[in-house]
């Protein structure tokens, strides 16, 4: 090798240095970026903390969060903003402006209010914001093909507004079936509005869309006009309308838990016969339906549902009805106040019926404390499983109830997705509402209760039915189980919260 020149070594000194000094620059800058980045987490971490506790509606779920956003704020900022950011002043302003807060003083004017009920179970008409409404007639519909044929067939014979929601819509034979029957009312001047679900619905085809509209049909997604909401997409899980609402003239209202797909029909080879049930009232219900419907619509869509056409408000039959709609923009957690309050009141039988049962602690400790009062109180889940985790989480606090004297049956006969509460001789409530976090603190949900006699015997028997297709868990069951399905049984329970 031959020995370099001075100024050749005076050059590659030069470079050496040029060099480092590139490499310090360049390490000071990456430095720069993460200090930067590290401040606007922490700075974003102090916004969702003070929004979350200006916003909390329970502590245990918002310590979490805020123990969380301090010590993980990297991982935890994109959660909450995903998962926990609840933002729906503008559907409360909603809610006043279209007079929800009248509605219960407006009722009793028009002589539309049962008294002795609203009396009678004074917390759920307080939680609902409107009375027992007088004079309904009720159908119960079990099952896809009665649910179904009876829409279509209400759909057929509406006059001038037809109000459809539901979380899921399918482009499959029932979904096609709906929608050439709501083509067909729009085509001869019927006013038809159709509100579905972005999350719910995010498999719904553009060409689906385009052939209502072509028609003349009014169709949004519920979050069509919040931006922000819709620019995280199927990200944003949480806060989704969850209610399945269908209402012909303000006259006849559907409400249960089928939605629109063959699924709902039995027609899936995994889950086989689908157990579902809505419910068909005619009478003032159906118009507190409407009222839900039209908050839901001014929000996503804009537009107001005009009531015009509302020449009377008929009573058809001799049913109380009282309608409920709970959701994130409640300044309580209302739905966990009722269905706590209807287990409270209990002293013979309280009998659920759930696809999911992922309760919280005010749940838990209703049910505790009406079986230890010798009440017969009976969970009946399915067998089959569509959602794991949850399935799972539900075998941990079905042994839980189990162990303090609760009963838990589980379905045998298909995948069980009814709604279902009937409490003694007294109470029953049919509509969307699961026993999870989910429903009594996040989604925007309906329920229907009804109190007559009618009623409760046609639920009764449905539920009898439904118990005879179902086995009866042995208190032993968890414990029978692998070491490891135990373990995961109990850590999917933990995260019961956020099921």
């Amino acid at each position: 090798m031959e020995p370099q020149s001075g100024a050749q070594a005076l050059a590659d000194t030069a470079r050496d240095i040029a060099s480092g000094t590139h490499m310090v620059e360049t390490v000071a800058n990456n430095l720069g970026l993460l200090a930067a980045a590290a401040i606007v987490f922490y700075v974003a971490a102090a916004v969702c903390s003070v929004r979350e506790i200006l916003k909390s509606r329970s502590s245990q779920g918002s310590i979490a969060w805020l123990l969380s956003l301090f010590f993980i704020p990297y991982l935890t900022v994109p959660a909450y903003v995903i998962f926990g950011w609840r933002d729906f002043d503008d559907y409360a302003r909603i809610r006043h402006k279209l007079g929800r807060d009248n509605r219960a003083e407006r009722a009793r004017k028009l002589d539309l209010t049962d008294e002795e009920e609203t009396r009678t179970w004074q917390v759920l008409s307080s939680v609902a914001g409107l009375p027992f409404l007088a004079g309904n007639r009720c159908e119960l519909l079990i099952n896809g093909e009665e649910t179904f044929s009876s829409i279509l067939a209400g759909i057929e014979s509406a006059r001038h507004t037809i109000l459809v929601q539901f979380f899921t819509i399918a482009d499959d034979e029932i979904g096609n079936q709906l929608a050439d029957r709501l083509i067909e009312r729009a085509k001869a001047g019927v006013r038809v509005y159709l509100l579905y679900d972005d999350i719910g619905s995010s498999s719904l085809t553009r060409s689906y869309r385009k052939r209502l509209r072509a028609a003349g049909v009014q169709v949004s997604a519920f979050n069509a006009r919040h931006k922000y909401l819709r620019i995280l997409g199927p990200m944003r899980l949480n806060y989704r309308n969850h209610r399945k609402v269908v209402v012909t003239d303000f006259e006849h209202a559907w409400v249960g838990g089928h939605n629109v797909s063959n699924d709902y029909l039995g027609r899936n080879d995994r889950f086989g016969a689908w157990r579902d049930t809505h419910v068909c009232v005619s009478g003032p219900a159906a118009l507190a339906c409407a009222l839900s419907f039209a908050e839901d619509w001014k929000w996503a869509h804009g537009g107001d549902i005009s009531l015009a056409l509302l020449t009377s408000i008929e009573k058809p039959g001799d049913e109380p009805v009282l309608v409920m709609p709970t959701g994130p923009a409640d300044e309580l957690e209302e739905c966990a106040i009722a269905f706590v309050e209807a287990a409270a009141r209990a002293r013979k039988r309280l009998w659920i019926s759930t696809p999911y049962f992922v309760p919280s602690l005010d749940i838990q400790t209703a049910l505790y404390a009406a079986a230890l009062r010798g009440v017969d109180v009976r969970i009946l889940m399915p067998e089959k499983a569509d959602h794991k985790i949850v399935w799972l989480a539900s075998h941990s606090h079905g042994d839980d109830m189990l162990a303090r004297g609760v009963r838990v049956f589980r379905y045998q006969a298909g995948f069980l997705h009814q709604k279902v509460v009937l409490v003694d001789d007294d109470l029953a409530s049919i509509g969307t509402v699961n026993f999870d976090n989910r429903s009594f603190s996040i989604n925007f949900e309906i329920t229907l209760w009804f109190t007559h006699a009618r009623m409760i015997e046609k639920v009764a028997r449905m539920l009898e039915n439904d118990f005879a297709h179902s086995r009866a868990v042995p208190p032993s069951a968890l414990k029978s189980r692998s070491f490891a399905f135990r373990v995961v049984a109990t850590g999917a329970k933990l995260l019961s919260p956020v099921l």
